[in-house]
């Protein structure tokens, strides 16, 4: 008697759909590959980022990185501020390499263009310095006049306590 060995295979439609990144997502991963590039002290969102970034602190990783999303490559668009004795062509290289590497990874998503635009220079403790929000100022100065206002009514009490002492002494 022969068997036949009849293998059945079933081949599964592969799903319909596809994958999309929304810009923010994209702002992020570059936001985040490029947080140790040597000799880049900030990127800039243009003036009205600056004025909120003055007003309220913000760590936020996607101020002033601009991205076109395809289905396939990604473009990035930066304006940045860089430390005072770096070189800049060193810098666009490094961001050029840590952005690529990072796209790749995260997303397999090409990077095929680049732009960056060096709108200051700064030294570290210049940058340092700016940072320094209206936030800031505001709750330092609570703080102070909170203190302040501990103070004096600690003042007042000793005082009142003293006069009661002396109007304990008179009677």
């Amino acid at each position: 008697m022969v068997t036949e060995n009849k293998s059945v295979q079933a081949t599964e439609p592969a799903p319909k759909g596809e994958l999309t990144f929304n810009d923010k997502v994209i702002q992020k991963v570059v936001g985040y590959a490029i947080e140790n590039v040597s000799g880049l002290l900030g990127v800039d969102g243009g003036f009205m980022a600056n004025i909120k970034n003055k007003i309220v602190n913000s760590d936020n990783p996607v101020d002033g990185i601009e991205v076109e999303v395809g289905k396939e490559q990604v473009a990035v668009d930066l304006n940045i501020i860089m430390a005072f004795g770096h070189n800049a062509h060193d810098i666009y290289k490094e961001l050029t390499k840590v952005i690529t590497k990072q796209l790749t990874e995260t997303t397999s998503l090409e990077l095929v263009e680049l732009n960056v635009e060096v709108i200051d220079i700064q030294t570290k403790a210049e940058f340092d310095n700016a940072q320094v929000s209206l936030q800031d100022r505001v709750t330092d100065a609570g703080n102070t006049l909170k203190e302040k206002t501990s103070d004096g009514v600690n003042a007042v009490k000793r005082s009142a306590s003293e006069m009661g002492d002396d109007a304990d002494r008179v009677k």
